[in-house]
């Protein structure tokens, strides 16, 4: 896991700000000398300073709800039929269908596992219209495997 997340972004860039810095949370000793192992074997390949943050784990915040489904809040069709679903922020964030649909649109998932339970997600024909055509045309984030 600690390898997809070095892979995840650039460790070597400073923060813009505290909101949005990379933190590595452990539970117990043994994962922070994972951590710390990691980013110095990061810091090594890159040779510069590494800036995400290793710190012990304490409570856990979600993001606020417009920082929520950031993929699928990017299409703004398929978004309006989920919040007539969900109105309520806390509802939408813990939906299983959207976090699903922002998956796919992040890049995770098949078009063929998508088609199979497109029907579950209770999206309007057009809705599935939609998603099905940015799938087929590319038009998803890049590195996309639908």
């Amino acid at each position: 896991m600690l390898d997809a997340f070095w892979d995840s972004h650039n460790p070597v860039d400073p923060p813009w700000s505290t909101q949005y810095k990379a933190i590595i949370f452990f539970h117990n000793e043994g994962q922070r000398r994972l951590a710390v192992e990691t980013r110095d074997r990061e810091a090594a390949k890159r040779q510069r300073k590494v800036f995400t943050e290793i710190v012990p784990f304490t409570e856990f915040y979600p993001a606020e709800s417009y920082h929520q489904k950031y993929s699928l809040r990017g299409e703004s069709d398929l978004v309006k039929e989920l919040n007539a679903m969900y109105p309520d922020a806390t509802n939408f964030m813990n939906s299983t269908a959207a976090a699903r649909l922002n998956g796919y649109l992040g890049g995770y998932g098949t078009l063929e596992v998508l088609q199979t339970e497109l029907d579950s997600y209770g999206l309007s024909v057009e809705g599935r219209k939609k998603l099905l055509s940015l799938g087929k045309h590319g038009n998803l984030v890049p590195g996309c495997r639908l």
